[in-house]
């Protein structure tokens, strides 16, 4: 299971936002290739970009920072916010991203979404972002009627590589995920799924490790230090280790 840090790119710094809101962010680096460098240094396999200034505005706004990160870094990167047109996602993935997150469009454009996912086999991920159970979009700034379970079983027909569900009321909450949500969301797909939002201690980490995700996003609790990425790898992997031989 992968531990991935969280990098939100907002005016050019590393911020996290409490429940999405614009608004409501908090400072954690002006130098966000720096930040990157050094959750590689920590031990991170994996790492979660997303510029909030192209969810908000529909259009990448941080890409140099972007083109900067992956340069800088030899592990992979997965990147969203304000992919809305085949061409912003070829442009990312030519920079060297591992995969691109799709969201708002995703849902605006399900024909879209299967045609992005046979050109780039394997390199789209969606983005479920749930707010009391339906999915939000363009920055979390407007809530549809689709419930995410719905979206994800639609959606899933396109052959996604990946679902990245977050739950809206608990990102930046320190509360804790909504395991229930992500339960029945496994129940119904079979896409791997990665879990975000209120991931805020140990106790947490090994929750979601009993659960069938492909692994976890962690921002605001690694930033204030609630959670050691070490510590967080170390238990998924004697939590692994121990699964393994009980199989």
């Amino acid at each position: 299971m992968l531990i991935i840090p969280a990098i939100d790119l907002k005016n050019g710094k590393c911020v996290r936002l409490t429940q999405g809101q614009k608004d409501a962010e908090t400072v954690f680096s002006h130098n966000p290739v720096d930040m990157a460098k050094s959750w590689q240094d920590q031990g991170a396999e994996y790492l979660h970009v997303v510029d909030l200034d192209g969810a908000f505005e529909g259009e990448p706004k941080n890409l140099s920072l972007v083109e900067q990160i992956i340069k800088q870094v030899k592990i992979p990167v997965e990147f969203g916010g304000g992919l809305r047109t085949t061409r912003a996602v070829k442009t990312v993935l030519d920079f060297g991203v591992d995969r691109v997150i799709i969201g708002t469009r995703a849902i605006d454009s399900p024909s879209w979404m299967n045609e992005l996912c046979t050109t780039f086999p394997g390199r789209i991920a969606v983005g479920i972002d749930a707010k009391n159970g339906k999915v939000a979009v363009k920055g979390w700034t407007t809530v549809c009627e689709w419930t995410a379970t719905d979206f994800a079983k639609e959606i899933e027909k396109a052959s996604p590589s990946v679902i990245i569900y977050t739950d809206i009321s608990k990102d930046g909450m320190l509360q804790g995920p909504n395991i229930p949500g992500l339960k029945e969301l496994l129940q119904i797909v079979k896409t791997p799924v990665i879990a975000s939002g209120g991931i805020s201690s140990l106790k947490d980490v090994e929750a979601l490790s009993h659960i069938n995700i492909a692994g976890m996003i962690i921002g605001k609790a690694f930033y204030t230090g609630h959670i050691k990425l070490s510590e967080a790898k170390k238990l998924c992997n004697s939590r692994n280790m121990n699964h393994g031989k009980t199989e």
